[in-house]
């Protein structure tokens, strides 16, 4: 409302709106960085795992993969960017083309310490990786470093919080710089994208887990999983945080869904850590809207990078309140989009991101819940009377 009345003259607070965004971007690279080590670590953890381990996050992985793909197939249909003029906020840039053989090399970094300088995401998720993986396989003589990297994880998730803090402020500033100079009717068009979100949500939920992993997978009752995860799913809506839903989320699991402790209590932890359906889903559906907006054309090839960067960055990605919104940034980055058009874009999404960030943490618990369910079929561990009642 501000922006609308003092039209121009908002600009005088832009220093808000742009100090919040230097503050996101200021954590987007090390928080990627120790998050995706600590991330692989904790997934690796033969005592912490054992046989489970592959199963869970295969399908983990696969559900994730699964709502990236239904978030970018509804903005290509749906289009939410199309007509939407952000050049007021950011001056539109024309992408050059970038051969994939180009794009495939330079995942592999000449300088690791430069690429992490120069931000560039893929050879960031590539090198944390392989720090993650060689730290399993060297066992104990690696436990200093891995217990370093998580500690420099909880760090990393402390300063995302402080940061959040500071959102409504860094919110008010950049909804107001945008309402001032490109006009409330660009406030009005994030109801497309509200609405892809929403479709993309729901369809994810019904057809993922409720046809493919309960119906096909396990032949169970998609109603009866439904109805056993609604209070985790609402605790969720509720709070926007995987985390502090996990307490319901592991009570959810064993006295309604027929869950084992021995499976609730390791699969469930590792879902709020590196299981993120709803959340991939939206990154890929605000990506492809911002390269709408902004008119640069996406290849197959780019949607399969916004896909697997999404897939990838999502492990370990804090499972807080409004983290999606570190994790767009970086994926915005492997497509070539410039400080400025990201900061547009986030200013553009915070007036409806909360609303939508309780939806699709709704989607991550549900998710979570899911492949509990079917990891403790698989298992034997899984008491079908409960799950039935």
């Amino acid at each position: 409302m501000g922006g609308v009345i003092f039209g121009d003259g908002v600009t005088s607070i832009a220093w808000i709106g742009d100090l919040f965004i230097r503050l996101i971007r200021m954590v987007v690279v090390p928080l990627v960085f120790v998050t995706l080590v600590s991330g692989v670590i904790s997934m690796g953890d033969p005592s912490k795992l054992g046989s489970l381990g592959a199963r869970t996050l295969g399908l983990y992985l696969f559900t994730t993969l699964v709502a990236i793909t239904i978030g970018l197939t509804l903005a290509a249909i749906l289009q939410p960017g199309v007509g939407v003029d952000l050049s007021a906020v950011a001056p539109s840039a024309v992408q050059e083309a970038v051969p994939l053989s180009e794009r495939l090399m330079g995942i592999v970094p000449e300088n690791p310490i430069a690429a992490m300088a120069d931000g560039n995401i893929l050879a960031i998720i590539f090198f944390a990786l392989l720090i993650g993986v060689s730290l399993l396989t060297i066992g104990e003589t690696g436990k200093p470093v891995a217990d370093f990297m998580a500690a420099a994880a909880e760090a990393m998730l402390r300063i995302t919080h402080w940061i959040m803090e500071a959102a409504p402020f860094g919110a008010f500033a950049l909804i107001a710089q945008l309402a001032g100079t490109a006009g409330v009717g660009a406030l009005i068009d994030v109801l497309t994208l509200a609405l892809a979100v929403v479709i993309g949500c729901a369809a994810h939920m019904i057809f993922m887990h409720g046809f493919i992993v309960m119906r096909v997978l396990l032949k169970l009752s998609g109603m009866n999983f439904f109805r056993g995860a609604r209070d985790a799913m609402l605790m969720a809506f509720s709070t926007s945080s995987s985390s502090a839903t996990l307490p319901i989320s592991m009570s959810c699991a064993e006295e309604n869904l027929g869950v084992k402790p021995v499976i609730a209590s390791t699969v469930l932890p590792l879902g709020a850590t590196i299981n993120m359906d709803g959340t991939a889903l939206y990154v890929g559906i605000v990506s492809v809207f911002a390269a709408q907006a902004f008119g640069i054309d996406l290849s197959l090839a780019d949607y399969i990078l916004i896909a697997g960067s999404t897939t990838l960055v999502s492990i370990g990605t804090a499972a807080v309140p409004g983290a999606s919104l570190f994790l767009i940034s970086a994926v915005m980055d492997t497509i070539g989009m410039s400080p400025q058009q990201n900061a547009a874009v986030v200013g553009f999404i915070l007036a409806f991101d909360r609303p939508l960030d309780m939806l699709r943490t709704s989607v991550n618990v549900g998710g979570d819940l899911s492949v509990s369910t079917a990891v403790a079929n698989w298992e034997g561990e899984f008491d079908k009377e409960i799950f039935d009642r």
